[in-house]
């Protein structure tokens, strides 16, 4: 199993990334984030006609989750049932095969002041008990999107001068850290364990893709009887490269299952 997360920032403006990327790569489950197009105008047709089954929830100019796989889910669902905010455009939960996918766009916080950093954290506890009601961590379960946390200062090019931005800030990692503690491996780490690995790379920041001055905040976890099954993971940069790109690019991780 092929999996991959990418945070398109609007799926309609690097539809022909993503689909160029379906068609070269051929995963069997890519996940996106950030599709920032209500579901009425969501584009399914080319995912349709490259072979696979997509699932979306999203809303105009923000947010947004999609899974396209190429098995049918048996089962999807959107969003929390906590009696919260349901946050249904960043929380796409589906079962694929024996596996279940649980895709997020965790919010992104703004500053540390602000009240959404506050519903940043909030965010993370709601999710952590969301696993612990649908699922065990003996099942085979993948976590991953955008989470907007580095967790380590190897994750950043500039760690020692990021100690309040709201993606690494030490409440952002110990709740995202909380999250994994359920019973989550970092699978890229497990394959990569050198610095230099980034994921997101700012556009306010001049050449910051050929200066190496990236982020590592979108991540691929699983449960530890599905890490064991784990054979590789790698960040795809090209993507990164291309005309028109978003900030992002993909991340894959494979799986002997």
């Amino acid at each position: 199993m092929k999996i991959a997360t990418f945070n398109a920032n609007s799926i309609r403006s690097r539809l022909e990334i993503v689909i160029g990327w379906l068609r070269k790569n051929n995963p069997d489950v890519l996940c996106i984030q950030e599709t920032k197009v209500q579901d009425a105008d969501f584009p399914s047709t080319p995912f349709l006609d490259s072979g696979y089954n997509i699932v979306f929830k999203g809303e105009k100019s923000y947010n947004g989750v999609a899974i396209a796989s190429k098995l049918k889910p048996t089962l999807v669902s959107f969003g929390f049932d906590d009696n919260g905010p349901p946050d249904e455009t960043r929380l796409a939960h589906a079962k694929i095969g024996a596996v279940h996918i649980v895709n997020t766009y965790v919010p992104q916080g703004r500053d540390i002041e602000h009240p959404m950093f506050k519903y940043k954290i909030d965010w993370f506890k709601r999710l952590r008990s969301y696993m612990a009601k649908h699922l065990t961590a003996k099942m085979h379960v993948i976590w991953l999107g955008d989470m907007n946390v580095a967790p380590e200062p190897i994750d950043i090019h500039n760690a020692e001068s990021q100690k309040n931005h709201v993606c690494y800030h030490a409440d952002a990692r110990a709740a995202f850290a909380h999250v994994i503690e359920w019973g989550f491996v970092d699978v890229f780490r497990m394959h990569h364990p050198e610095p230099g690995q980034y994921s997101f790379f700012d556009y306010r920041l001049k050449d910051a893709l050929q200066t190496g001055r990236g982020w590592r905040v979108d991540h691929i976890l699983a449960t530890k009887p599905l890490a064991k099954l784990a054979t590789n993971s790698f960040i795809d940069l090209k993507p990164r490269m291309q005309h028109k790109p978003s900030d992002h690019t993909f991340v894959v991780a494979d799986f002997k299952i």
